[in-house]
């Protein structure tokens, strides 16, 4: 089951669904609070299922997005992932949407993968970051950013089906990437090119990191 809130990133969960919807025996349920539309980076996702209205999932997978910090201090939001959180046998999210599992206090203790430039902000749920493209600990496996995402599917798409599944469901889709540059991460990208983007991502980083204490807190009093 994918949820999503505004302002999600879409590849974070239409990469994933893509891999996951040839899942053999499963549903991918997508799902919103009131089953409400959700746009997402200029295309609109409707005819979504209730959040509230579904009693159990076997998979949860939280996207991440600029909107995943409002997400989790969202009380009905997060009341609706804990509750399907707790009853999973998997718990997953692709970038910032570990923040939201950590928010729902699933990650204590856990290994956790984010995007690069939000790593941190798992640290004050007591999360163990990672900077793996996909973490694995237990049953809580995540994605690193955006792209990371499809990664993370074909993991849990092996763990679901077997890997020589996976494995075909891989050359069925042509997934075998070779960008144009090797800008991919801050590890390999052009000094500029990261000093260039840190710097666009400054003005959100204490809001987002204030979100993280806060969500942190409520946990904590919860």
């Amino acid at each position: 089951m994918i949820p999503l809130y505004p302002q999600v990133t879409h590849l974070d969960f239409t990469g994933p669904h893509q891999v996951l919807s040839r899942t053999p025996d499963a549903e991918v349920i997508v799902a919103s609070l009131d089953g409400r539309d959700i746009e997402a980076e200029g295309l609109v996702f409707s005819r979504l299922a209730d959040l509230a209205r579904l009693e159990r999932c076997d998979v949860l997978c939280v996207p991440g997005g600029i909107g995943a910090t409002e997400a989790m201090l969202d009380a009905t939001f997060m009341a609706e992932i804990r509750r399907l959180g707790a009853g999973a046998k998997y718990l997953t999210s692709v970038c910032t949407g570990s923040l939201v599992l950590a928010a729902a206090g699933f990650l204590a203790g856990k290994r956790a993968a984010c995007h690069w430039a939000w790593r941190e902000l798992l640290i004050p749920f007591g999360a163990i970051v990672s900077d793996a493209r996909v973490e694995r600990d237990g049953n809580v496996i995540t994605g690193g950013g955006v792209t990371a995402g499809i990664d993370f599917a074909f993991t849990l798409l092996a763990e679901l089906a077997g890997t020589d599944y996976a494995q075909a469901v891989q050359l069925g889709l042509e997934y075998d990437p070779h960008p144009p540059f090797r800008a991919g991460s801050p590890a390999i990208a052009p000094p500029e090119v990261l000093a260039a983007v840190r710097s666009r991502m400054a003005p959100l980083a204490r809001a987002r990191m204030a979100a993280a204490v806060e969500a942190a807190r409520r946990l904590k009093s919860a």
